[in-house]
């Protein structure tokens, strides 16, 4: 890989301290509750009340769908959460007495090793590793349990993500949830594809969950990408981001047996409370984020 392409996924890398500072700094100012966030992301500089509502929207409608699926497989289930960053969705579910049978990670090493970090140094964070008694192993860039799993792989290098499940001891016959968190349009649309095709290929009944930019071809759009190169972080999937229906159509062309994408401002108001809703208002917040969240149903194999 040439340096060009060095410097692109370190930008990609650093995407994960962006979000991590903003939803610590929305946490902070009480727009949800995640008593295990600053545990792992310290103080952070203010956000602007747009970017904290976004972040608002984002976190609880994506746990909201995760809750439901959990309940409806009766947390007979599996959940794979790529490009997890400083995440803290396990942790929430299982202190919500929602836990599942495995959870799973997977990003750069370099983002696994500081969170590895982070969770071994931290007694509350380790607690909710164990499992009937199972220990715990790590090394410099991973931690595996018997129920949860931090692995390091290149998304983009299928063998290294199969490996990695097998190594996490994966299910393919459980019903599994893939969460893709501005993920999958900073990989070259071939990439993509053929992760999307091995999930579908190698589980019988999957679901996902996709976050990411939708109407990129506006002027909106044009601002986005250009603030975006300007840092040295290109949208190498973007082709994917033109519509509703090229988001669904990369899935259904992949071996998912259906896909339906929502803009934001749709799940925001159909998802989210009135009450909730209201609140947000009442913090100042004017402008509503432009990104949309896609649940993705892959079904049972016979």
């Amino acid at each position: 890989m040439d340096r060009h392409n060095l410097d692109g996924d370190e930008a990609v890398r650093s995407t994960n301290d962006d979000a991590s500072h903003c939803k610590r700094f929305a946490v902070h100012l009480g727009y949800w509750s995640d008593p295990y966030l600053p545990l792992l992301v310290r103080n952070t500089d203010r956000k602007t009340p747009e970017i904290n509502r976004g972040y608002f929207a984002r976190v609880t409608v994506i746990t909201n769908m995760v809750e439901k699926f959990i309940k409806a497989m009766k947390g007979n289930c599996q959940i794979v959460n790529f490009g997890a960053g400083f995440d803290t969705l396990f942790w929430k579910l299982k202190g919500a007495g929602l836990p599942v049978k495995k959870f799973v990670e997977i990003d750069f090493a370099n983002v696994t090793s500081r969170k590895c970090h982070y969770i071994k140094n931290n007694s509350k964070l380790m607690e909710a590793l164990h499992c009937d008694d199972e220990e715990v192993s790590y090394n410099t860039t991973e931690l595996h349990s018997g129920i949860y799993h931090l692995a390091s792989a290149d998304l983009r290098k299928l063998s290294e993500v199969e490996s990695k499940l097998k190594e996490c001891s994966m299910e393919f016959s459980v019903p599994t949830l893939f969460l893709f968190e501005c993920v999958l349009v900073y990989m070259p649309i071939q990439f993509s594809h053929s992760l999307l095709q091995l999930i579908a290929d190698k589980f019988s009944t999957t679901f996902c969950i996709n976050y990411e930019q939708v109407n990129m071809t506006d002027r909106f759009g044009d601002v986005m990408l250009s603030n975006l190169r300007s840092r040295g972080c290109s949208l190498a999937g973007v082709e994917a981001c033109a519509s509703l229906k090229t988001q669904e159509d990369r899935f259904i062309l992949n071996g998912w047996d259906g896909a339906q994408a929502l803009e934001m401002n749709q799940v925001y108001h159909g998802l989210i409370s009135p009450q909730e809703i209201q609140r947000m208002h009442l913090r100042g917040m004017e402008r509503q984020p432009r990104f949309k969240v896609e649940l993705v149903k892959h079904k049972l194999k016979m």
